[in-house]
């Protein structure tokens, strides 16, 4: 599985952006993870092909995933960004077993304050 996530860039806390994934196919889950310098790779949420949604209590309330399965794209909405929230974005899709597990490359999110 191939996975392209875009939408990064620099903003100012306080401001919103959404990440986009597109993906060849979809798998069970997909979603979002993210690593800041010097720190290890943390969940940030995910979305099942049912719907169900699992958030970082850091995000929960500002930010906000979604999947279209037609397209096979994954988006992560984020509103009243933090610098906090700054890192580097991974795209991920795993099956409901974890035996297939795939990341995207990661995109920037820079939040200055």
């Amino acid at each position: 599985v191939q996975l392209q996530a875009s939408g990064g860039g620099l903003v100012q806390a306080g401001e919103s952006l959404t990440l986009s994934c597109s993906a060849s196919r979809s798998l069970f889950s997909m979603g979002w993870y993210r690593q800041a310098p010097g720190q290890q790779r943390e969940l940030v949420a995910t979305i099942t092909t049912g719907g169900v949604t699992n958030y970082a209590s850091s995000v929960k309330g500002r930010f906000s995933v979604s999947r279209d399965t037609f397209r096979n794209e994954v988006y992560l909405h984020m509103k009243d960004l933090k610098p906090e929230d700054t890192g580097v974005y991974f795209c991920n899709a795993r099956s409901g077993d974890w035996t297939y597990n795939y990341w995207g490359q990661g995109t920037q999110v820079t939040v200055s304050s």
